[in-house]
């Protein structure tokens, strides 16, 4: 299982360049839930998952969830 942290409205995943692919397979991988958990809270985004991936059935478990720092221009509530 990968542990990966997803944008709850894009549907998006984290990458390990900063960006947002839609392709799990693609997203950064963390060892730890609380390190994507951390690293979710300062990413400029509302509300977000951190998922763990299952690659062999393409599943998606749902471990913890949250709130960024918000859009730019906005405030996380």
């Amino acid at each position: 299982m990968t542990i990966l942290v997803e944008n709850a409205e894009s549907g998006e995943y984290l990458t390990t360049a900063n960006l947002w692919t839609k392709i799990p397979i693609d997203g950064k991988p963390f060892k730890k839930v609380i390190d994507a958990f951390e690293a979710a809270k300062k990413e400029a985004i509302g509300r977000f998952n951190v998922v763990g991936y299952v690659g062999e059935n393409k599943q998606l478990i749902n471990l913890n969830h949250g709130r960024g720092r918000g859009l730019p221009g906005t405030a996380a509530a």
